[in-house]
């Protein structure tokens, strides 16, 4: 059985299909010796080169499929890299041997909330496409007045640039004077779309926050920036939404530690990355300690020293 050559790379992690299409289009791709062109298939039994260097691959039927849950915080952008030198969200993810992360869908750079992650990229296309009508759970708080007509509207469906829209539910949530908190979701993920439809009414979105993917929730006590991976019965749901067989197999250890300890691991990580990322940004050096035994100033000095100051 054969394979595109683009899909046998993709899955050995070396970019997505667009991607390596482009590779292929400009000769960096050799299949036995021989430049690679669009088109190709192969077996996975070629010695396939990229740069040159050579490209383990994997049977479809050797990939686990694993499912990441990310707790996206705001100011982090949804690609793998940013020209302007951004955070993005693959920063903070588990490394991978002969496998990629594929993002399902994205979220804007102010949008925080629950965005998963999938090593296979069937299932990431699949969950994408809106024909599945896969529904997504958004806390959002806007500030203005809001009244019944106004959610009537949302609710029945406003004209967009892009066409008519809506919000399948709209719940309310609470809130204090212009500051109010509503629930909505929807079943289709066109780009900014919960804040151009409160935007069309003339509301101001303040804060958004995606809390469900279907019947996966935000994990509780996930830390911003921390990411917890799915258990079997939770990836073979998305499976079974988008009429992909089911996983056999799964990386989660069922005897790990309870959760209380799993989540002060995640937060450690989280601010360790942190801290090593805006050390990164500013340049400056780290401290260095004090020598042992080192004497501090005499009292004279000390003294003369607080005098200067409050000059």
């Amino acid at each position: 059985m054969t394979e595109k050559l683009q899909k046998v790379l993709a899955r050995a992690g070396k970019g997505s299909r667009r991607e390596i299409e482009a590779m292929i289009s400009q000769g960096r791709v050799s299949v036995d010796g021989k430049i690679a062109v669009l088109g190709d298939r192969v077996t996975g039994s070629e010695n396939i080169r990229l740069d040159g260097h050579v490209v383990e691959t994997q049977a479809e039927s050797d990939i686990v499929c694993r499912v990441l849950a990310y707790h996206k915080p705001e100011g982090e952008v949804s690609t793998r890299k940013d020209p302007e030198g951004r955070p993005t969200v693959f920063d903070r993810l588990p490394r991978l041997q002969g496998a990629r992360w594929v993002a399902v869908g994205r979220l804007d750079v102010n949008t925080s909330g629950l965005l998963l992650f999938t090593t296979d990229g069937e299932l990431a296309n699949r969950l994408m496409h809106p024909r599945h009508e896969i529904d997504r759970e958004y806390a959002v708080r806007v500030f203005g007045e809001v009244d019944e007509a106004m959610l009537q509207r949302l609710r029945k469906g406003v004209m967009l640039e892009d066409g008519e829209a809506r919000f399948d539910t709209l719940k309310y949530t609470g809130g204090e004077g212009m500051n109010l908190w509503f629930h909505v979701t929807l079943k289709e993920g066109r780009n900014r779309e919960v804040r151009r439809l409160w935007e069309s009414q003339g509301m101001q979105v303040s804060r958004l926050m995606r809390v469900r993917y279907g019947k996966i929730e935000m994990p509780k006590n996930l830390p911003r920036g921390g990411w917890a991976e799915l258990a079997l019965d939770q990836v073979n749901y998305l499976r079974k939404e988008v009429g992909l067989p089911p996983e056999q197999e799964s990386k989660v250890d069922v005897n790990a530690p309870d959760r209380f300890k799993q989540v002060a691991r995640i937060r450690k990580a989280v601010r360790k990355h942190n801290t090593r990322v805006k050390g990164a940004g500013t340049g400056a050096a780290p401290k260095k300690p004090a020598p042992t035994g080192a004497r501090g100033p005499k009292p004279g000095q000390r003294q003369k020293q607080k005098r200067k100051t409050r000059m």
